[in-house]
């Protein structure tokens, strides 16, 4: 039997990256998937492949951003599925002009509300859907740039990214005796879409070098699959060739 077999999972910012490879790695461990995201369109597309593979996924559109939206969700989960076992709290964006030389008061909203508030949304609309059931598993996607300040983030996202790692860790403060487990994954550069957000483009040599979606995706289903007396509360994954380091050694020659 696979190991999630009868679990429900809600992975929000699905419809493509570090979202859509997770939805497809915990499928594939047997769990009912929810996925949430802004554009219908994408989180259909990636419904019918997991479907393809014979597994389950709902469609449930949501801005993670607006509190509404993200309790209906919630809603839904508990009224037609009638449990909630683990959240991949993932949507989070970036913007181009993130330097404090060409930040705005819109850029800065913009980077809060989806990176920082949407993660708190999620984390609150499952919390007493795991309550009910004793028990249940987060796992959020932060970044190095939660842990590690450097200027190629952008001062919002780092410090949105810092807000989701602090965010985890109190999680396993507070729920812990519900039996409740947070777990933050650190991402150092992943190929997803949020590098077209880049000022400065990239070459498919240096893409193919980064962290794959799909590395993310076995990553989520390992923490899944560990038994509920393990929290795993903290990971840091980055490529190989870890661009940031070169360059900071090359800086040191």
């Amino acid at each position: 039997m696979a190991a999630l077999q009868g679990q429900v999972a809600w992975i929000t910012g699905a419809g493509s990256g570090i979202g859509e490879a997770g939805a497809h790695a915990l499928a594939a461990e047997g769990a009912v998937v929810v996925l949430t995201g802004r554009t219908r369109a994408k989180l259909e597309a990636v419904a019918q492949a997991i479907a393809a593979k014979g597994g389950v996924a709902h469609v449930q559109p949501a801005d993670m951003a607006k509190a509404d939206a993200v309790q209906a969700v919630a809603r839904w989960i508990g009224e037609t599925l009638g449990r909630l076992d683990i959240l991949v709290n993932n949507a989070g964006l970036n913007i181009t002009d993130r330097a404090w030389a060409k930040l705005t008061p819109e850029g800065i909203s913009t980077l809060v509300e989806g990176n920082l508030l949407s993660a708190f949304h999620g984390a609150m609309a499952a919390l007493p859907l795991m309550r009910a059931r004793g028990g249940g598993l987060m796992i959020h996607t932060a970044s190095f740039a939660g842990r590690f300040v450097s200027p190629l983030s952008g001062p919002g996202y780092t410090a949105c990214k810092h807000g989701v790692v602090a965010m985890s860790h109190s999680l396993n403060m507070e729920e812990c005796g519900n039996g409740i487990r947070s777990t933050v994954i650190c991402p150092g550069e992943v190929r997803t879409p949020i590098l077209d957000k880049r000022p400065n483009k990239l070459s498919e040599e240096e893409l193919a070098q980064m962290v794959q979606p799909e590395d993310c995706g076995r990553l989520i289903a390992f923490v899944a699959t560990m038994p509920p007396h393990v929290c795993i509360n903290e990971v840091l994954i980055a490529p190989t060739r870890n661009r940031s380091y070169l360059a900071q050694m090359q800086r040191r020659l």
